[in-house]
């Protein structure tokens, strides 16, 4: 059986790889969509989708399930989002997700939606994550290794800082 999981990873952090590692218990091969894949260098989406496809295939390199990185353009028509994903997508049995709409859209398309708990979303999360990078605070516990490798690699933590800086006027670079 294949799966379908679906995140922006801005980064990819060890909530997301709780839930893969739950998923890969369910599943012999799993796809990982790479959301927003056209978005980057800005407060909210800092890292380009090949930099999201490097962190998510060497932080799932090791697991005991055959995995796919794939990346995903956001569409703007939510009716047919669902089509879009599959077709830029292997095919898959099931699509996991805990966003409502992402389960919403694959429910109305007939496709079977599991869900999996959490895992200290508090601070597993990506906005705080953001916040801590631009901030230069601790975030390398909340990530794979692997991940602290991409983004050392990419000087990801200094684009984040540029990106998010206030010009002269006291105006954010993502406005």
């Amino acid at each position: 059986m294949r799966g379908f999981y679906i995140g922006r990873f801005q980064p990819y952090h060890n909530g997301h790889h709780r839930m893969v590692e739950e998923i890969a218990d369910e599943v012999d091969e799993l796809v990982l969509g790479i959301g927003s894949a056209g978005d980057s260098h800005s407060p909210r989406n800092p890292f380009t989708a090949g930099e999201r496809v490097m962190m998510v295939t060497k932080s799932v390199a090791d697991l005991d399930v055959t995995t796919y990185a794939v990346p995903i353009e956001d569409l703007d028509r939510n009716s047919v989002w669902v089509s879009h994903v599959q077709s830029m997508s292997p095919a898959f049995d099931v699509a996991y997700s805990n966003n409502p709409l992402v389960i919403q859209l694959f429910s109305e398309a007939g496709v079977d939606v599991r869900q999996s708990p959490m895992f200290n979303r508090d601070v597993l999360e990506g906005t705080e994550l953001r916040a801590r990078m631009i901030r230069d605070d601790d975030w390398r516990h909340l990530v794979p290794d692997a991940v602290v490798d991409v983004v050392e690699e990419i000087g990801g933590i200094e684009r984040i800082q540029r990106v998010s800086a206030t010009d002269a006027n006291g105006d954010a670079s993502d406005e």
